[in-house]
């Protein structure tokens, strides 16, 4: 099944915007874990207006004492976020092509203008022992470009799914992320997704077979505001069931 993984960067906005540390992201992260998630993410940025370096050591030392459950640190790879993946060592490292000042992101790597860099960077992550992913847009030549360097997994990004569902183009392009899946899987890498899922969007996106982990965060956030984490974690939890590998 579908592994889900939490973003904690919106529980660190909300504790960084009254200057302590309420709400406590460990705390927040080991409340998901006890409803059951698979895994926790954060994307400490630069200007760290939400997840920091501190939140990830801390993150990967409260998770010690839950080794079924995975720690995946996203963001661009500069030198101090390659030395933080080096020294937190996090389960998997995904790496994403924001610019520092980014609100958000908004696309996948290309691989034919960042090949060689992606390659370097993802030998000195294999070296630290953790697995990679890369951030990637729903296109087949992305796919098989990703296939020939030592990548092990994709992120598909998914906002423009998120933005077609429920639209008359949905069908559409909800075929092209199947495509682009079933090839990655084809080529031996393995597949991960997020960005704008939700509960009424992610049944229809795990149609597609094989999808490892979905990794859900801001809407996420709000869902539990409305409805109580609880409740939100156990329908995720059911959706992520029903994936097929194959």
């Amino acid at each position: 099944m579908t592994q889900l993984s939490v973003n904690l960067n919106k529980i660190a906005l909300l504790r960084n915007s009254r200057g302590r540390d309420f709400p406590n992201v460990v705390t927040f992260a080991q409340k998901f874990i006890a409803l059951g998630v698979h895994g926790i993410t954060i994307h400490p940025r630069p200007d760290a207006r939400h997840a920091t370096a501190r939140d990830a050591h801390d993150l990967k030392a409260a998770l010690a004492a839950h080794p079924d459950v995975e720690l995946n640190i996203e963001g661009y790879p500069t030198d101090d976020f390659l030395a933080l993946i080096e020294a937190v060592k996090p389960h998997q490292c995904t790496l994403v092509p924001d610019k520092p000042n980014q609100l958000t992101s908004d696309h996948g790597w290309d691989f034919t203008q960042h090949a060689d860099f992606l390659e370097t960077v993802l030998a000195r992550i294999h070296a630290a022992g953790v697995r990679s992913s890369v951030f990637l847009d729903p296109d087949t030549d992305q796919v098989k470009r990703a296939a020939n360097s030592s990548a092990q997994r994709i992120e598909l990004y998914t906002e423009g799914y998120a933005s077609a569902h429920g639209t008359e183009s949905a069908t559409t392009v909800l075929v092209k992320y199947r495509e682009a899946a079933d090839l990655a899987r084809r080529l031996g890498l393995g597949v991960n997704a997020g960005h704008d899922l939700d509960l009424h969007n992610l049944p229809d996106f795990l149609s597609i077979p094989g999808i490892l982990e979905v990794s859900i965060g801001h809407v996420l956030t709000v869902e539990c505001i409305e409805q109580g984490m609880d409740a939100v974690i156990k329908q995720y939890l059911s959706m992520c069931a029903t994936n097929p590998l194959a």
